[in-house]
């Protein structure tokens, strides 16, 4: 739970090797997700790493509606090569509005790095114990030594001006707990606080990791392929065949055979691309993350990938290399689904600084880019 990718990150680093660790979701103790166990997880309250200066709700706006995101994961990925990087940990935010994300957008989503020496102010020099849970109420004076959000687990400017007990990223998360029942608590005599909670942040998970197997030494493999590539043949006749036929039924079309067959090539390209996704993922059909330091993601389509000018510079000048993706099966994790619109990816995919430099702020901002999958590859239609 603690520490697993330390090993993944060192080795995919320096053996400049294209191996992929994968990982899972799984159900813990709550405990066991807090900053002093360096963990990777999904949901929840973030677990900061470094504990002054965390991102603002300014810092964590959504670029479209403007509203505070929400913790959606972090990821736990030290380099211990260097010193600066003994403890690092990467933080994706994710706008709970559905409006919001729109196709091949990554304006709702924000991305943050941290990292700290061995030697540090907040955690000790040595391992933490893992067996012994701290007791509640030293969890809850943590969110007020360190000023956090007692909704949303982030940076917590404003204070109750009735009690001064809770704190808060904003005005919004205030009224949000005001209606959820700090009403009810606030300046109670016996000095209890509600322990009710907003519904507003994803399903708390850990995250963990394993190899990804490799693909060679498949005996049917050779097979397998042949017989793709026949089905693809077919599906490629038949697209052709309803070409014909949609330009025959409405009477003419100035189409050339050779327009029909461009068209046709490009659809069979995009339901290639994902089949190779498809293929890929299917021996571990619940992955919801791949961390390949400085590899290549898995794309779910071939449109909307990015070239080198699309991802930017880190604020050092260090350019920028791929450190995880994440998978659209942790939607289903995350109860998004919604009768109207509702927040989806085809994949997420995470770039950092190639020297995960130690310049600016504890909480250094990094890229994401958002890929949708093709509508062909959703209908199975042009």
């Amino acid at each position: 739970m603690t520490f697993d990718l330390t090993k993944m990150a060192e080795s995919a680093r320096e053996e400049k090797t294209s191996s992929v660790d994968l990982g899972f979701v799984e159900e813990t103790d709550s405990w066991k997700l807090l900053s002093r166990f360096f963990p990777s997880k999904v949901g929840g309250k973030p677990a900061w790493l470094a504990l002054k200066s965390v991102p603002t709700a300014c810092e964590l706006a959504c670029g479209v509606c403007g509203k505070p995101t929400v913790f959606l994961l972090q990821v736990y990925s030290p380099r211990t090569a260097q010193t600066t990087c003994f403890h690092r940990t990467v933080f994706v935010f994710c706008c709970r509005n559905p409006p919001c994300h729109a196709r091949n957008s990554a304006a709702p989503f924000r991305v943050y790095r941290s990292q700290l020496p061995r030697q540090n102010d907040f955690y000790d020099f040595e391992p933490p114990d893992e067996d012994t849970p701290p007791a509640e109420a030293e969890v809850l004076q943590a969110e007020k030594d360190w000023n956090l959000c007692c909704v949303c687990g982030c940076g917590g400017a404003k204070a109750c001006s009735r009690c001064h007990q809770v704190r808060y990223c904003g005005k919004e998360h205030q009224v949000l707990d005001w209606k959820a029942g700090h009403k009810a608590a606030c300046g109670a005599e016996d000095g209890s606080l509600s322990t009710a909670r907003v519904q507003l942040l994803f399903p708390e998970f850990d995250l963990v990791t394993e190899p990804e197997e490799s693909e060679e030494g498949e005996g049917d493999g050779e097979d397998a392929g042949k017989e793709e590539e026949e089905e693809k043949l077919r599906e490629y006749e038949d697209y052709m065949r309803q070409l014909r036929h949609n330009q025959e039924h409405a009477g003419g079309s100035d189409l050339k055979e050779k327009d029909l067959e461009a068209a046709a090539r490009q659809e069979t390209e995009e339901d290639q691309q994902f089949s190779i996704f498809r293929r890929r993922v299917r021996k571990e059909p619940e992955q919801v993350l791949r961390y390949d330091l400085g590899g290549a993601p898995l794309w779910v389509s071939r449109q909307h990938i990015p070239t080198a000018e699309d991802i930017p510079d880190c604020t050092c000048g260090a350019p920028r290399q791929l450190e995880f993706q994440v998978m659209p099966q942790l939607l289903n994790y995350l109860q998004v689904d919604s009768l109207k619109d509702s927040i989806d990816w085809g994949t997420l995919v995470v770039y950092t600084c190639v020297n995960s430099c130690d310049e600016g702020t504890a909480y250094h901002p990094e890229f994401l880019w958002k890929q949708d999958y093709s509508e062909t590859a959703l209908t199975g239609t042009p």
